[in-house]
């Protein structure tokens, strides 16, 4: 009971490692039971009520169960702890199972909208019964709260691979949609309506997944962090006794994480224990901040009158 009560407890922010893999952890837990039976549901539906389109939407469904597996092994991996091969630990294992699953929603959107050109220039449509009809609402809903219940623990963890998963399930939510709207325009004699409706949905998901491959580029190769965070970490620098100037200050994405490179200018006439202090509070204070950073590097420079120079 414990459990199930947690799901729906709202959380602060997750930042230690531990508890990020236990949360991820109860939400894949939760969604991959979820989605083996709302696809055993569906498919079900599908045979009994004559609708090819409900067997499709339960396959798609099914293909949800992989993805949540493989965000699954992907989270494991970034959990590890540094190592001699991986010095910089093993986060960025999240960005690249977030790409492939980008790959795998435009791979689905492309079947579904080549199904439905296929069904338009054959003329092919079916005539489902009822029971369709109410496996795709339940669907729907099922499918719009599990998109609802992953996005939120996906944002709260910063996690791409994540979030991914969480469109995976939005986009079975979008192929509910248009079943929904196929199976009743069918059964009111608009059977067309259903192969257009998978065309929309198609260039919808084409969308989602070209926005998340765009994501876990940026996560992969040392994109800058936010500018907004860049200046509040520049402030910050300034803020510590003895800086003087910030000569340079470089940030780069690490999966969720942000890695730090700053140049400060101090006073010339400093012992190198001062300086040494120096540098040990801005690293507190940026590691220690709510930048997410996982790595701060100072160098101190010995202050000139050129340095401010325009």
């Amino acid at each position: 009971m414990r459990f199930f009560l947690d799901i729906f407890v709202e959380g602060g922010d997750i930042v230690d490692a531990r508890e990020r893999g236990a949360a991820a952890c109860k939400i894949l837990k939760v969604t991959i039971v979820c989605n083996l039976l709302l696809s055993a549901i569906k498919l079900f539906a599908g045979i009994a009520g004559r609708s090819s389109a409900m067997v499709a939407d339960a396959v798609h469904s099914f293909s949800d169960l992989f993805s949540t597996f493989v965000v699954t092994i992907g989270l494991h991996m970034a959990q590890k702890p540094d190592d001699e091969d991986h010095p910089y630990g093993h986060e960025k294992f999240e960005p690249v199972i977030a790409k492939i699953l980008a790959v795998a929603l435009f791979l689905t959107a492309l079947a579904i909208g080549y199904s439905g050109i296929c069904k338009i220039r054959a003329g092919d449509y079916e005539g489902p019964g009822l029971i369709p009809l109410y496996a795709a609402v339940l669907s729907l809903v099922v499918k719009e709260w599990m998109y609802r219940y992953t996005v939120k623990g996906a944002k709260k963890m910063e996690s791409a691979a994540l979030l991914a998963d969480a469109w995976h399930h939005r986009s079975d939510a979008f192929s509910s949609f248009g079943t929904l709207f196929g199976i009743a325009g069918a059964r009111i004699g608009y059977r067309i309506l259903d192969p257009l409706a998978s065309l929309i949905i198609c260039l919808l998901i084409i969308k989602v997944s070209a926005d998340i491959y765009m994501q876990s580029v940026k996560q992969l190769v040392d994109h800058a962090g936010d500018k907004e965070i860049i200046e509040r970490i520049r402030f910050d620098i300034m803020k510590v006794e003895g800086v003087i100037h910030v000569n340079r200050l470089k940030t780069r994405v690490h999966a969720n994480k942000l890695f730090v490179d700053v140049d400060v200018a101090v006073s010339a006439t400093l012992t190198v224990t001062e300086g040494h202090d120096i540098a040990e509070k801005i690293h507190d204070r940026i590691e220690r901040g709510d930048y997410n950073v996982k790595h701060c590097m100072v160098h101190i420079d010995p202050h000139c009158e050129k340095q401010l120079s325009p």
